[in-house]
């Protein structure tokens, strides 16, 4: 426990609690759409339980750090490729972030009518926590090798880790229910996955795409669907008050248009 008088501990921990967070950004949005097709008494449980799941999935990389690290080690080669287990399981995760997403996508497009009409099932609460799981493994294995390169102690990310995940877990809900009211953030939100699913496939072929640019955009994005929102809401108000002055302003607009 020495580490506890090291100051330089102490700041790792508050770098990588908060590099924890941003990462678990898409843990987050992919549990939120995720659970929002079960039914809504369901939705709050499925999203603790993803989120526990992540947690326990972390903290036993972090403790099998030897064969998480051996990952990185290459398993045959193709050309000047180098396949590693790190680049298999990248590779694999990606690729089913951008097929669920696109699913997603069509199914919100097309409608439940078409749902109903080609005979797809319901979706069950087990279902749903086998593939927040699945991605869990996918997004812990990422978080992990930034852990270990950005601190020596493992208590120190493992303290990181249960942080990151606790900040998640309180604000998973509000997240969630805000996507769920909101059917173009929802669509923001699966576009963003498969943004996230592009880069991991990237990453799983050696091709660096900084993480900076992607967050950036998805923040970007974000504040202006979120100023679309706003705006949406005052003219409603404003047609309550007035409805005529403000058929009168959208008939301007579309003059000028």
């Amino acid at each position: 426990m020495e580490w506890l008088s090291d100051p330089n501990a102490w700041v790792a921990l508050l770098t990588l609690t908060v590099l924890e967070i941003v990462l678990g950004i898409d843990n987050i949005i992919f549990i939120s759409i995720l659970s929002g097709k079960l039914p809504e008494e369901q939705r709050k449980k499925a999203r603790q339980i993803g989120l526990a799941a992540a947690l326990i999935t972390r903290v036993l990389l972090l403790l099998s750090l030897g064969w998480v690290m051996s990952l990185t080690n290459p398993l045959f080669t193709v050309g000047s490729f180098e396949a590693t287990g790190k680049a298999i399981i990248l590779l694999g995760g990606g690729l089913f972030l951008i097929w669920k997403s696109v699913h997603e996508i069509h199914h919100k497009l097309e409608g439940a009518e078409e749902a109903k009409k080609s005979g797809v099932a319901a979706v069950t609460f087990q279902s749903v926590i086998i593939q927040i799981m699945i991605l869990d493994i996918v997004f812990s294995l990422d978080s992990v090798i930034t852990a270990v390169g950005m601190a020596e102690h493992v208590p120190v990310m493992i303290s990181a880790v249960i942080i990151a995940v606790g900040f998640m877990m309180v604000f998973a809900n509000t997240i969630g229910d805000f996507v769920e009211k909101h059917p173009t953030i929802k669509m923001l939100a699966l576009s963003f996955l498969i943004l996230i699913g592009v880069n991991l496939v990237a990453e799983s072929f050696h091709v660096e795409i900084p993480k900076g640019y992607t967050y950036f955009a998805m923040a970007f994005a974000t504040v202006v669907e979120l100023l679309n929102i706003r705006m949406g809401r005052g003219k409603a108000v404003k047609l309550k008050k007035d409805p005529i002055v403000v058929e009168s302003e959208s008939q301007i607009e579309s003059g000028h248009n």
